[in-house]
């Protein structure tokens, strides 16, 4: 089918979309460092089932930087009014990868949701506090250790001293991936990003949600995933062999064959 390409425009923001197919509304949210283009093979194939709206969200795509640095309240009161927006009075099912699972998270934890939000499909979602590993807590002790010594350096030439840190191979080195490619406004975004989680969050959630995970996931292990359906009282899990982080691009057919069942249910 042929997509369809616009743009919303959000607090004089230019958020580019896409839509493909036709029936109920699917809201598909990509994952950090990605955009819609990603999620696009999947959307085409569940388009004779839905009317698959994809957006890229502030910072990634064809979208802008969002003006200042955002934090997932940000991304999910942006989405909230573009559903409500452009399907005023109807429901919407969502299936949400990655970072958009973080974003879809914190409306449905809210207390006072407002948007009406029908199937949920979360596959790859982050949003759960990792396990982390003593590599992990050795790098971030290192930073907290460099930071304390920048605050021995004169005011006047400390913010000069923070950022020259912040360009040395070391500093570099103690930040994840994602992080060292980032700058100015989307570097203070992951920051508040990743650190914000939703565990204890997890009862308020009251929709029906499946979990579709890569049992090889790296980004978003298994056990997350499980903790999802423990604390999700209305959630179930399936696991997809062979497949990982991406797991709609591994086993794409798998994959449709199983959302295109749920959804049908």
């Amino acid at each position: 089918m042929d997509v369809k390409t616009g743009h919303y425009n959000y607090n004089e923001l230019s958020v580019a979309t896409y839509t493909v197919g036709e029936g109920k509304p699917l809201i598909i949210l990509h994952g950090w460092g990605s955009s819609s283009a990603v999620m696009m093979p999947l959307a085409q194939k569940l388009s004779a089932y839905r009317t698959c709206v994809l957006l890229d969200l502030p910072g990634f795509g064809e979208t802008p930087e969002p003006p200042r640095a955002w934090a997932i309240t940000d991304y999910a009161d942006m989405v909230e009014t573009f559903v409500n927006e452009t399907y005023p009075g109807k429901e919407a099912d969502f299936l949400v990868h990655s970072f958009g699972g973080r974003v879809l998270l914190k409306i449905l934890s809210r207390p006072n949701q407002d948007v009406r939000i029908g199937k949920i499909i979360i596959t790859g979602g982050a949003g759960l506090k990792p396990r982390r590993s003593l590599k992990f807590h050795v790098k971030r002790l290192s930073a907290k250790l460099l930071k304390m010594l920048i605050k021995l350096v004169p005011t006047s030439r400390r913010d000069a001293a923070m950022n020259k840190l912040r360009n040395t191979p070391l500093w570099k080195s103690l930040g994840s991936s994602d992080y060292r490619q980032l700058s100015g406004v989307m570097r203070e975004t992951f920051v508040k990003s990743v650190t914000e989680f939703f565990d204890d969050e997890l009862h308020k959630i009251d929709k029906e949600v499946l979990l579709l995970w890569g049992k090889d996931d790296a980004a978003t292990p298994i056990d997350q995933a499980q903790r999802l359906e423990k604390g999700i009282e209305n959630s179930a899990l399936v696991e997809i062999d062979d497949a990982g982080h991406y797991a709609f691009l591994d086993q794409p057919s798998k994959f449709v064959a199983i959302v295109r069942a749920y959804l049908e249910g």
